[in-house]
Formats: structure tokens, sequence, C-alpha cells
């Protein structure tokens, strides 16, 4: 986490409020029911697109923060870092982090959401981490020429098609209303069919 406003707050201040946002951040978690495997899971079955839900809505009110910060000159966007953008490894890992997801019915945050409050399964997934990270170093000599390929470098998806940033954020929060609005027909349906 970077300083919140660096000419008021030292860094030991900016350490007590990540963990104070991060404490938050978890309660938030839990009481939206975000520790239970089988919530997280629906979206991947049909039958609860909260996930969806509360992703989408995230993204969203962060684009359009850091929008709205950057038009003000409240943040400078070119000085925010990013990962480089290598296509093919990042297709791959979120094939293998999607197949975690659906079998073990966490995600890595989540998992810790789940240990904050002591559930069993919530341990072994964050077990099964630890070893995954520990098994992708081990054998990353392996494939370190895959994980470096098609690296398009530090470049978001406006910058990459050309389109202006405001523009992208408008497009991108019209299929979340249309994405919204397509699970909430799902949902009724799911539930008509089970009365």
């Amino acid at each position: 986490m970077g300083p919140l406003i660096p000419e008021i707050l030292s860094d030991q201040w900016n350490n007590i409020i990540a963990i104070i946002t991060g404490m938050a951040f978890g309660y938030v978690l839990e009481s939206s029911g975000f520790s239970s495997s089988r919530k997280l899971v629906g979206v991947f079955y049909g039958y609860d697109f909260a996930v969806l839900r509360v992703f989408f809505t995230a993204a969203i009110t962060a684009s359009i923060g850091l929008l709205f910060m950057d038009y003000f000159g409240w943040i400078d966007m070119s000085a925010l870092d990013g990962l480089p953008a290598r296509v093919w490894p990042i297709v791959v890992g979120g094939l293998i982090m999607g197949l975690g997801f659906v079998t073990g019915g966490f995600c890595p945050g989540t998992c810790i959401t789940a240990i904050g409050i002591g559930k069993l399964d919530g341990y072994v997934f964050f077990g099964g981490i630890i070893l995954g990270v520990f098994v992708f170093s081990e054998m990353f000599p392996l494939f370190e020429n895959f994980y470096n390929s098609s690296n398009l470098g530090d470049v978001t998806v406006p910058e990459y098609f050309n389109i202006n940033p405001y523009w992208f954020t408008v497009g991108v929060s019209i299929i979340a209303i249309v994405a919204f609005y397509a699970v909430m027909l799902i949902q009724k349906r799911i539930k008509s069919v089970e009365y």
C-alpha cells in the first residue's frame, strides 16, 4: 500500500491504516458470506451471482474513482505501476486459478477470511496455496521461457486498443449493468423452478 497522504501521514501511520483497512475488508467479506465456499462457487454453478456482482462493482468503482482523481489532478495515473501484460501466461494462470477456485471453493483472499472464523476448509485451501507456491518456485526454471513470453509490457487495455480510458470505463459499466440484469433474470428463473 502506498502512502495515502505522504505530506501528512508517516509510513508508520500508513501501515496502521493498512492494517485497519485490511481488517475492515475481512469483516465485509465475512458479513457478505464470502467465507462460505458454497456461496463463492455459486457463480460457476449458476445459483448465486453475488461474487460476480461484488467484483464487477469493485472494478467499476475503482476505475471511476481513479479516473475522477486523475481528472482533478489528485493522483498521477502515469505513476501507477502495473504488472507486465504477458498474455499467454496470464491466460494459463487464470485457468489454473479458476480451476482451483471452482474445485476448492475459495480464492486466496476469501480463504483467509474462512481461516479467520476457524473454517477447516479454509486451512486446507491455504495449505494448497502454500504447496502451489513451493511447487511453482521449484519448477520455475522449467517454464521460465513460457512465463516471460508474449510480454506486451506495462500496458492497460485502453492503451493497447487506443481507446479513451473514460469511454472504456463507460463501456465496462454498461457491460456490468447488462450482466447484473441478466443474472437477476437467471436467479429469478432458478427460484421459480425450485418452488
